[in-house]
């Protein structure tokens, strides 16, 4: 089905705004990706404040290279999806690595946008890995925590020997 001149626009507008006012944005290549595994896939991302669209890769291209964005645009081979969030910065990054070890070969990190550059698969793959802001301040209070427990922790100890 041909995509009208006016959807085209559309399109080109709105990943103009997703690279120029999102905080991040994982470029996706997807293929043999069954109607049912997108419907949760989209369900899975909503959820964590992440929005998923498909636009056409010349579009992309072309928003990508009029974008305040610096770098050097990730190779997009067959069939692309932007996922992109405007509330935390490394959510697309993370939900769609979950989804790819789930779907295997049907789903792949491409490159994609981290504060302002573009970056590729490795250092978006990277990017993936980092802990969730919850997880790393969960993380930071255990490390303030740690010292505090093993005084308490030593002082029963030497109780228990005086008792």
């Amino acid at each position: 089905m041909a995509v009208t001149r006016q959807r085209k626009e559309e399109d080109l507008k709105k990943a103009n705004a997703i690279f120029n006012d999102s905080k991040s944005a994982v470029l996706v290549h997807f293929s043999g990706v069954e109607g049912n595994d997108i419907k949760d896939l989209r369900g899975d991302l909503h959820e964590s404040g992440v929005k998923y669209t498909v636009i056409k890769k010349t579009l992309i291209k072309k928003a990508a290279l009029d974008s305040n964005v610096d770098g050097e645009i990730p190779e997009l081979d067959g069939e692309i999806a932007l996922a992109y969030s405007s509330e935390e910065e490394t959510a697309p990054a993370q939900k769609i690595r979950e989804w790819s070890k789930k779907l295997g070969d049907k789903m792949e990190i491409v490159g994609g946008v981290f504060e302002n550059k573009f970056q590729n698969k490795a250092q978006m793959t990277e990017i993936a890995n980092i802990p969730s802001l919850d997880v790393l301040r969960g993380m930071f209070v255990n490390i303030l925590n740690s010292p505090i427990q093993r005084t308490a922790i030593a002082l029963d100890q030497i109780a228990q020997k005086k008792a």
